[in-house]
């Protein structure tokens, strides 16, 4: 059989399977990246499949863009009115926390594992940030409600806190070679990485919004094209031109999820299935890249390891952080515990290995055994651990509309969304009584999981979602109708 349609069959095989397995996340809670991770494990060449894949490089330069697709999604995806009030607390959790997790895990490694001081450094780096794919995953898929203050502080943390472990991790392997550093040129270094990766990010996004909404495509399919190529476009540049392409990456998929741009609901759609393929792919290729015969030869430093940095080092982290904040110690603590590290941590451990550092193999098997106990203990547990810290809430599923409206930047009407309170002044009215505007349509009304074609004796009822067409110049007299304020003329 030719070699190309044995390798297609395999990976095709690989992904189906990894798709439906996923069944298995939503109805027995266990976490779905770690199920993707033990697939690929399984299929591995210690494994019952007998794959052979010992290519750090490639697997390193897939990990590279499956992050990036990632960060991209899920930036899309996040409301910055979410996490705008909690900006400075994740801003200091991915600065200040991933330092000092990476600190504290480097003084253990040094003294319980008998690494050399930059080696230290160098791991303790490696696994000092969460993994964007895991908490974005575990977040949106487990069926959790969380408070919303919490919730963003997580999201924006994993975001935004990769950047500074790859500076580090690049910066302590190119230091392994040497016998002297400057601290002046790592902290510059350090320095314009994030500032260039903030600045071009956020500007490409600019361009890409003004770019989209006037290009006039004759075939709509190749807006998606565009938002496909264009995730690893503005990683590659920012990172050609000395920048952190992951943070550019982010804040451009950050900004184009908060502004209105033409097909915005089928792109974002489109570009979150590209994110969970990318998870696949990824979680596939670092299990194949294992031995699990190797990480039995590191069992008992293993647990300590990840237990150390567990209950240790990522509590220590959180809680000097987040000191200055108001955020209460059960919010701190539920923080603390959904430090969840994946595929990032393992991906930087194969930069030591490419590189040559000296112990990079002992580096790799360390993250990975961390990896499957973060995924094991911290992502199995979070239901229980929301509820035991008060940090849970009812789950609010994003509402899922049957069509599409284009919102373009010059045209009056627009399709805005308007959620009617229980308990609101309109609640029992008719549509007729809301006395809405001549030239304001109600398309739509989502009841439930029901989607109802309105009349004029069609009565509202609290928890709707109204969908109104509307003239942008009478969305005050739109607003007020729906508060109950007309009937006061």
């Amino acid at each position: 059989m030719n070699s190309f349609e044995l390798t297609s069959f395999v990976i095709s095989a690989l992904i189906l399977l990894a798709i439906v397995v996923s069944k298995l996340s939503f109805r027995f809670g266990i976490p779905t990246l770690l199920l993707f991770l033990i697939l690929g494990m399984l299929a591995g060449s210690d494994g019952i499949g007998k794959i052979e894949f010992v290519d750090y490089s490639l697997a390193q330069s897939l990990g590279v863009v499956a992050l990036c697709y990632i960060l991209f999604a899920g930036g899309m995806e996040t409301e910055w009115k979410q996490i705008k009030p909690i900006l400075r607390e994740g801003l200091f959790l991915s600065t200040v926390g991933v330092i000092i997790t990476a600190l504290t895990m480097s003084v253990f490694s040094y003294y319980f594992l008998g690494l050399d001081f930059i080696e230290s450094l160098l791991l303790g780096s490696v696994v000092s940030s969460t993994d964007a794919a895991s908490v974005f995953s575990l977040l949106r898929t487990s069926g959790i409600g969380l408070r919303k203050k919490v919730q963003s502080i997580l999201e924006l943390e994993s975001g935004s806190n990769d950047p500074l472990a790859v500076i580090l991790t690049i910066t302590l392997i190119g230091l392994t070679f040497v016998s002297t550093f400057n601290y002046i040129e790592i902290l510059s270094f350090v320095f314009f990485q994030i500032v260039i990766g903030s600045v071009l990010g956020l500007l490409f996004a600019k361009v890409y919004i003004e770019f989209i909404n006037r290009i006039n495509l004759e075939y709509d399919g190749l807006y998606t094209v565009i938002f496909l190529a264009s995730g690893i476009f503005i990683y590659s540049t920012i990172t050609l031109l000395k920048g952190n392409g992951f943070l550019g990456v982010y804040l451009a998929g950050l900004y184009l999820g908060n502004h209105a741009f033409i097909h915005k609901k089928s792109i974002t759609r489109f570009m979150d299935g590209i994110g969970w393929l990318m998870q696949i792919v990824m979680f596939l290729s670092l299990g194949l890249l294992v031995f699990p015969s190797q990480l039995k030869e590191i069992l008992i430093p293993g647990l300590l390891f990840s237990f150390f940095l567990i209950f240790i080092a990522r509590p220590l982290g959180v809680f000097i952080s987040l000191a200055l904040f108001p955020v209460t110690w059960r919010e701190r603590m539920f923080i603390s515990w959904v430090g969840l590290r994946g595929a990032a941590p393992i991906i930087l451990a194969t930069f030591p290995l490419t590189a040559g550092v000296e112990n990079s193999s002992l580096i790799f098997n360390l993250v990975f055994f961390t990896v499957l106990t973060s995924l094991l203990i911290q992502g199995s547990s979070l239901k229980f651990m929301a509820k035991l810290f008060h940090v849970n809430e009812p789950l609010v599923r994003k509402t899922i509309y049957p069509f599409e409206f284009i919102n373009r930047e010059n045209s009056d009407a627009k399709l805005e969304e308007f959620i009617i309170p229980f308990g609101s002044p309109v609640e029992g009215m008719s549509i007729r009584e809301l006395q809405m505007p001549e030239d304001a349509l109600i398309t739509i009304i989502c009841r439930g999981e029901n989607y109802i074609s309105p009349s004029g004796q069609t009565r509202i009822e609290g928890g709707d979602v109204l969908l109104i067409l509307v003239n942008g110049q009478n969305m005050k007299e739109v607003t007020a109708c729906l508060q109950g304020k007309t009937q006061e003329v």
